[in-house]
């Protein structure tokens, strides 16, 4: 069980307007982004997470922290994407941070960062 970025993004006209559709949306889970993926692209992991534990009874949801990496050619591209996720996402999930924005001298890939906060019903 993990938060449900991809269905919130899959819905999303302007996210898939950006990453693509169905099984071919460029958003991925940590390491399984293809080599040479098409860009602008979406990695994401869990970095946190625990149950609502209660004194009596099995937890009913679960917290994630999840940490949100857009990928793409420039600027310009990775912001449209941070921002198109951030709505698709915002009504059912907590953004916690903005991450810096850099420019990676290897690949020349542009890439801005998000934390976001999700609690999931079991």
């Amino acid at each position: 069980m993990s938060a449900p970025i991809f269905e919130a993004c899959s819905r999303d006209p302007a996210v898939t307007g950006l990453l693509g559709t169905g099984a071919d949306m460029r958003l991925y889970s940590f390491g399984e982004a293809p080599d040479k993926v098409a860009r602008p692209y979406v990695v994401w992991q869990v970095i946190n997470g625990n149950p609502e534990n209660y004194l009596a009874g099995r937890p009913d949801v679960d917290g994630f922290t999840l940490q949100v990496d857009i990928y793409g050619t420039t600027g310009i591209s990775v912001r449209s994407v941070r921002d198109a996720i951030r709505d698709a996402i915002e009504l059912q999930a907590n953004i916690t941070r903005w991450g810096g924005e850099s420019r990676d001298p290897t690949t020349n890939n542009y890439r801005t960062s998000f934390d976001v906060d999700w609690i999931v019903r079991r």
